[in-house]
C-alpha cells in the first residue's frame, strides 16, 4: 500500500472536500480538555468550505454529548451535525424492546434507552445485554465481566455494544470502552451487535446528515473522514471507501512516535499497513 501524504495543515487539502466526517475523542479533545488548534481547523472549513459532521463513538445519544463538548470550550461553530453510536445503537435496542435488557455500563449512559420501551434485568435473567462500557471505567477491566459473560453465552444471550471503541484517552490515560467488553464477549463465543464505527449504519446516518446540509446528494469522492483510531476510524472509512486522515497523536501516539514522542510517519506507515489499512493523509495533530 502507498504511504500517507503528509499536509502540513487541513489547509493544503480542504479543496478536494464539501463534507468532512470527524472523530471527536482524540481529535478534538481527550476528556479533559478540547484541542483549541483542531476545533479552529474544523470551524474554518464549515465556514469556507462545507458541512462538518462529528461521528463519534460516544453510546449515548449525540443530544446527550452535546454538554460535554460545551463545557470543554468546543465552540459550535466548530460543527454543523453531530451523529453517535448511541443515534445509531438506538435502532438496534428498540428492535429488542422490551427486553429486559442487562444495562451495563456507568449511569451517565442511561440516556441511550430513553424513550425505548425497555425493561431491565440483572444479568441472570435479561434477554440481551445493552453494554456502553465498564461500569467504573477508571478501575475496571474486561476480566472483571469474564465470568457473568460466560453465564450469559451459556444461555445463549446475544450482545448489543453502544460503543465499538476499545480504549480512548482520558487526559494522558488510557480507559477501557465497551469495545473491550464486546471482544472480550466476541472471543468468548457470544454474538455481538454493534452500529458504531467502523459499522455501516453510523456512515448512513452521518452522510444523510451532510446531504441534508448540503441540499443534494453527496458526491463520496470529496468526503474526507477525519479520525485516530485504526479499527473504527481508518478501518470505516476504507470500509466505505472515503478518503482518511488519520490523527496520529491520539490512542496510537505510544506505538508510533519517535524517542522524543514526535510523529515518526515511517512507524506510522508500518501500523497501517500491519493492520491491512490504508490512510490516504497523516497528520500528528488536526490544524489548518
Amino acid at each position: 500500500m502507498n504511504a500517507p501524504d503528509l499536509p502540513a495543515g487541513l489547509l493544503a487539502i480542504a479543496d478536494r472536500y464539501d463534507v468532512l466526517l470527524c472523530d471527536v475523542w482524540g481529535v478534538i479533545h481527550n476528556g479533559r480538555e478540547s484541542f483549541p488548534a483542531a476545533w479552529a481547523a474544523l470551524r474554518r472549513f464549515a465556514e469556507e468550505r462545507g458541512p462538518v459532521v462529528l461521528i463519534s463513538n460516544a453510546p449515548r445519544p449525540s443530544r446527550a454529548v452535546l454538554p460535554q463538548l460545551d463545557g470543554l470550550g468546543v465552540p459550535r461553530s466548530a460543527w454543523s451535525a453531530f451523529v453517535s453510536s448511541g443515534d445509531a445503537t438506538r435502532v438496534l435496542l428498540s428492535a429488542r424492546a422490551p427486553g429486559p435488557a442487562w444495562a451495563l455500563g456507568p449511569e451517565r449512559d442511561w440516556p441511550l434507552y430513553e424513550g425505548l420501551g425497555l425493561d431491565f434485568a440483572g444479568p441472570k435473567e435479561a434477554a440481551f445485554i445493552a453494554c456502553t462500557g465498564p461500569v467504573d471505567d477508571e478501575a475496571e477491566t474486561p476480566e472483571d465481566y469474564r465470568e457473568r459473560f460466560v453465564a450469559c453465552i451459556e444461555r445463549g444471550v446475544a450482545m448489543i455494544c453502544a460503543n465499538p471503541d476499545i480504549v480512548v484517552q482520558r487526559g494522558e490515560r488510557l480507559v477501557y470502552c465497551g469495545g473491550a467488553l464486546a471482544q472480550l464477549y466476541d472471543a468468548l463465543g457470544g454474538e455481538v451487535l454493534m452500529a458504531g464505527k467502523p459499522h455501516p449504519a453510523i456512515y448512513d446516518l452521518a452522510l444523510a446528515e451532510a446531504a441534508r446540509l448540503l441540499g443534494r446528494p453527496v458526491d463520496r469522492t470529496r468526503v474526507l473522514c477525519i479520525g485516530d483510531g485504526l479499527p473504527t476510524d481508518v478501518l470505516g472509512a476504507q470500509a466505505q471507501n472515503l478518503d482518511c486522515l488519520f490523527i496520529a497523536d491520539g490512542i496510537h501516539r505510544a506505538e508510533i512516535s519517535d524517542a522524543q514522542g514526535r510523529l515518526d510517519p515511517a512507524l506510522a506507515g508500518g501500523r497501517l499497513a500491519a493492520e491491512g489499512l490504508f490512510s490516504r493523509y497523516l497528520m500528528a495533530e488536526l490544524s489548518w
